[in-house]
This record gives structure tokens, C-alpha cells and sequence, in this order.
């Protein structure tokens, strides 16, 4: 019995439809936009946990130089879960809009680039349901994605 050979040209247009495939998912998975929403979604979830020394690791210098380590584990830790009564949030991230020369407050540099993104954090603490809304802003330093917040008037 002869066997038959599939023909060359389906054969390559077979491997060009892969190709294509594996490009497409690939800037989708690993588009800048994609990398900067990740951070945030790491970081928050890692306030959701209460793990406030690993979200800090995700803010960019400039917010580490105004909330050293300890201040910034404490605050968190004494706000959102003293204050407000909650043991945990939930949170929902929008935007994801392309900025360019944007800076954190005045008389910082300014970012050549990075993405802005709406982040609202709901609790159930005991004073009831409330959500709280902030504008966070990603860059890359150095080869990572890092967190800013908008500190203009």
C-alpha cells in the first residue's frame, strides 16, 4: 500500500498559521500593557494577603524613599485593617492607558513612558461597605515594572 505525502505547500501554509499563532499570543501575554497590569495585580494581591513587605518590594524608589520599609508595613497594616475594621479586600483594575513624560509630583524626573491604571479596592469593615479608588502608575526601572502614585495637584 502507498502512503501519501502531504503535500509541501499545506505543509508550509500549516506552519505559518502556527507561527502566526504563537507571535499573536506571545505580544498578547507579554505586551508591555499586559507586564505593567501583572505588577499590579501582584502587588495588590499581596496587600490582600496582608503580605505589605513583599507589595513593598513592587514600589518604585521614589515611593520607597517616602515610605521607608517598616513605616510603610505599619501604615498599612494600622489603616486598612485597624481603621477600617476589614481583614481583606477585594479590588478590580481598569485602564491600562499609555502615558508619556509623566511625573510623580513636582520637581521629580519625568518617566519617558509607563501605563495608568484605576485600581478600587472594596471592604467590608465595620463600618459597612466602602470602596477606595487610586490611580496607579507603572514604569519600568531597570528591567522591572514598578509602582507609582500620583502625588500632582
Amino acid at each position: 500500500m502507498r502512503r501519501r505525502n502531504t503535500p509541501p505547500l499545506f505543509k508550509l501554509l500549516l506552519f505559518v498559521v502556527l507561527f502566526l499563532l504563537i507571535v499573536l499570543l506571545g505580544f498578547g501575554l507579554f505586551s508591555p500593557e499586559r507586564q505593567a497590569k501583572r505588577t499590579v495585580e501582584k502587588f495588590y494581591s499581596q496587600e490582600q494577603e496582608g503580605n505589605f513587605s513583599e507589595s513593598w518590594e513592587l514600589l518604585h524608589p521614589f515611593l520607597k524613599e517616602k515610605f521607608p520599609k517598616a513605616v510603610f508595613i505599619q501604615d498599612r497594616t494600622h489603616v486598612f485593617m485597624g481603621h477600617f475594621g476589614a481583614n481583606t479586600f477585594s479590588y478590580t483594575i481598569s485602564g491600562g492607558d499609555k502615558i508619556k513624560a509623566w511625573r510623580m509630583e513636582k520637581g521629580r524626573r519625568a518617566f519617558k513612558e509607563g501605563f495608568r491604571f484605576q485600581v478600587t479596592q472594596s471592604y467590608q469593615g465595620k463600618y459597612g461597605k466602602f470602596n477606595f479608588q487610586q490611580d496607579v502608575v507603572v514604569t519600568k526601572e531597570k528591567g522591572q515594572w514598578l509602582i507609582l502614585w500620583d502625588y500632582n495637584q
